[in-house]
């Protein structure tokens, strides 16, 4: 986590405090012997958040996945595998759930939870885009961010906070879904941690754990968030 922070603050300050310098030999190593990543991250698809950019680290460092709003919301089974497998085989000590500032598929939930309010017809999932499933999986995140701020606030107000909202419902929606993970989380193994990008700054901003993790690494069905 450490070096991850380091790495961000070289990254804010410019490229002439980059300690990047990915060598040929460094190539052939990793082909030869295998990868050994410091830390699994799961982030959002969008191309103003590159992973491995805000953190200044070099092929081989951290073991990335990426989708739309950095979500867990339907238990997808690509994303949760590949960090066990991260965590297991590979050896990684530290997940890092990773939302960033202006997100698209934080604002595109606030909107479809916002309208659904004032709808009085239920959608068809029949004639629902993957898009559309996604980010109504994602109304319960909003509505949570909804439920913490102030009864006027904005649109925008709610997709802001839902950003933070979204990383910690990944985190605990992760140690539900992944026996393997909660076992390791719970035995100190492994930690799991969240944190937000700005997207205006390059700042990394670190939240730390799931303020929950002691109940759901015990009860894997009392997801926090």
């Amino acid at each position: 986590l450490q070096k991850l922070r380091e790495g961000n603050e070289r990254f804010v300050k410019g490229p002439e405090t980059s300690v990047t310098n990915f060598k040929p030999e460094y190539i052939t190593a990793l082909a030869t012997h295998g990868q050994r990543p410091m830390a699994a991250i799961l982030g959002c698809a969008d191309s103003r958040a590159p992973i491995e950019i805000m953190f200044d680290v070099q092929p081989g460092d951290v073991f990335v996945l990426r989708n739309a709003g950095n979500t867990l919301s339907h238990a997808e089974g690509s994303v949760v595998g590949s960090l066990e497998y991260c965590v297991g085989p590979l050896g990684s000590k530290l997940i890092l759930v990773l939302g960033h500032t202006k997100c698209g598929a934080m604002m595109g939930a606030t909107q479809m939870m916002l309208n659904a309010q004032k709808s009085t017809e239920a959608s068809d999932p029949a004639k629902q885009t993957t898009l559309e499933k996604l980010l109504e999986g994602l109304g319960s995140v909003a509505a949570q961010a909804q439920q913490e701020l102030r009864p006027d606030a904005s649109a925008d107000d709610i997709a802001a906070h839902t950003v933070n909202v979204n990383v910690f419902s990944g985190m605990a929606r992760l140690l539900s879904y992944s026996e393997s993970i909660r076992e390791k989380v719970k035995s100190g193994e492994v930690q799991l941690h969240g944190a937000v990008y700005d997207i205006v700054t390059g700042k990394v901003k670190f939240l730390g754990q799931h303020p929950l993790q002691a109940a759901l690494v015990t009860d894997s069905k009392a997801l926090g968030a």
